[in-house]
């Protein structure tokens, strides 16, 4: 058993590092205050091939897997650009896992070299307002006409829809009451953005601003039925298969974050000096950095295990939730940590570790809950009755 990464994983790393050292605090600062894609940051990820990591080689991509994604993205969170940075290109690297895996070789070929290439943004719309986490009660409608989808209905909390080009959408191609279970007759589409027939409204949020968030109405728009993925009534199968991978990589991105915020941590704890000391001599302040180095070191050691299993086509549900957890929880409290180390000057955004905190909350609240991360282990690992 060898923990250590190997030597294209770590000039993975190191590549990735380098372009993100470009983009300073100051840079992300800007833009957590102003709002705005990080567009220059996109193109320089695309420019340098790292949007088609997972993506095969003959579309366009570097055909890695899961685990030298999630090694991409730490680096990537970990660099300075926190959540801001990663959920950038967060779709772009894991959102077309569908497509490389069911679509057909015609959709392959059209699909994702632009993807691999930067060429366009995509964003992913599953979620509904009045439905949560119970995906297999999605109330959005694609009905077949001809060789069109007729779509309508209403997404909510869908990330980049602002700047887009292209978006995957999850809707019910047949009714619920005419389905032997909940988890059929929901289909999977990859497609333009159609801006005629959805009316998007951005949602004012407290984190992220550079990463827009939103709400889409959808009004009689007609989606080709080439851009459908696979089997109509089979998208629920298709996005839980992308969903193990959103998991492992959302908990790299903790784990890069929280290990930004300990390192600031900290380094403050060295420099700063009262009562003729430096705070980091009272263990009042080493203990709880202690703690979550130990934390985050856990959290990435389970994080590798998910991808590992990912990519060597095992059973990754338990594995890649639980990486999300710890990961989500551990860089919760290192940044935490980091805000109360700098005490008042912790709370003032030059310092940047107030924004990492509230960047930390995305990856602990999405794509699914911590409670429910524990109903899924309760009832899937330990075998305990099913709880809702």
């Amino acid at each position: 058993m060898d923990f250590k990464l190997s030597d294209s994983q770590e000039a993975i790393r190191d590549a990735v590092t380098r372009i993100c050292k470009t983009f300073k605090d100051d840079y992300w600062l800007q833009l957590d205050r102003k709002g705005g894609f990080p567009i220059d940051f996109f193109k320089a990820m695309a420019a340098d091939g790292w949007l088609g990591v997972c993506i095969p080689e003959e579309y366009g991509g570097s055909g890695l897997g899961i685990t030298e994604a999630a090694i991409m993205m730490r680096a990537v969170a970990e660099s300075g650009g926190g959540m801001a940075a990663a959920s950038s290109i967060h779709v772009n690297v894991f959102g077309l896992h569908p497509v490389v895996t069911f679509a057909n070789a015609e959709q392959k070929r059209r699909m994702l070299p632009p993807v691999a290439k930067g060429e366009v943004r995509s964003c992913f719309a599953v979620t509904e307002p009045n439905v949560g986490l119970n995906t297999t009660q999605l109330k959005t409608r694609a009905v077949r006409q001809g060789d069109a989808y007729r779509v309508n209905g209403h997404k909510v909390w869908i990330s980049t829809a602002q700047v887009a080009e292209k978006i995957m959408i999850l809707a019910r191609t047949t009714p619920l009451d005419e389905v032997r279970k909940p988890t059929e007759g929901l289909s999977l589409f990859y497609t333009d953005m159609d801006r005629k027939a959805i009316d998007i409204h951005e949602i004012d949020k407290m984190g992220r601003k550079a990463i827009d968030s939103n709400e889409l109405f959808i009004t009689d728009w007609d989606i080709p039925a080439r851009d459908l993925i696979g089997e109509e009534g089979r998208g629920f199968h298709y996005i839980l298969h992308g969903m193990n991978a959103e998991r492992v990589l959302l908990a790299a991105e903790a784990v890069g974050l929280g290990s930004l915020a300990l390192a600031r941590g900290a380094t403050y704890a060295k420099d700063r000096n009262v009562f003729n000391r430096p705070i980091g001599q009272n263990q009042a302040i080493q203990h709880p950095l202690a703690r979550n180095w130990m934390e985050l070191q856990a959290a990435w050691l389970m994080t590798m295990q998910a991808a590992w299993q990912y990519d060597t086509g095992q059973d990754a549900g338990a594995g890649a939730n639980a990486a999300k957890y710890l990961a989500a929880e551990a860089g919760y409290s290192a940044c935490e940590t980091a805000i109360m180390t700098h005490g008042g000057y912790g709370y003032a955004k030059e310092f940047h570790v107030e924004r990492y905190l509230r960047e930390i909350l995305v990856p602990r609240i999405a794509p699914i809950s911590p409670q429910l991360i524990l109903c899924y282990i309760a009832e899937r690992v330990l075998g305990l009755p099913k709880s809702y």
